[in-house]
């Protein structure tokens, strides 16, 4: 019973071994992260200054329709 219960634990460990869906799954969070990080860097540069400049301008033009 302990040698037929060892060796479906080391078919088990093989077959785990042997699965390749984790390595895909790991591939795909890497390319995940790599892209999340070109989108800040987007963000957080270029974006970032051109919202801030058109909300300012925005409400430069809002404050001088209303002090008319």
């Amino acid at each position: 019973m302990l040698m037929n219960l060892s060796c479906k634990l080391y078919s088990n460990i093989v077959a785990f071994a042997q699965d390749k869906r984790g390595v895909t799954a790991i591939e795909y969070a890497i390319i995940g992260v790599a892209i999340s990080a070109i989108v800040y860097t987007m963000f957080n540069g270029t974006l970032k200054g051109a919202l801030t400049g058109a909300m300012t301008t925005i409400s430069n033009k809002i404050s001088s329709a209303s002090s008319i």
